[in-house]
């Protein structure tokens, strides 16, 4: 699954522990690895949080492909 790879490669490429990202979400470690583990999905109030603390798009972490059409808005 790309989420689990994208949040653990963002998470070391910037020397964070998972301490530390559980902390920035509220929750205990033990939750935070199991995004990291497929073990538990990824609930969209922690994408947010995550998207604006590494200063990345949803896309981006969900491992969309870039280059996506958009709808435009009604």
């Amino acid at each position: 699954m790309a989420i689990a790879e994208n949040i653990r490669a963002l998470r070391e490429d910037r020397d964070f522990t998972q301490t530390e990202i559980a902390e920035q979400l509220g929750i205990k470690q033990t939750v935070y690895s199991r995004y990291e583990r497929e073990q538990n999905e990824l609930p969209l109030h922690h994408l947010i949080k995550l998207c604006t603390f590494y200063n990345v798009s949803a896309d981006y972490i969900l491992g969309l492909p870039k280059g996506l059409d958009y709808p435009e808005r009604l």
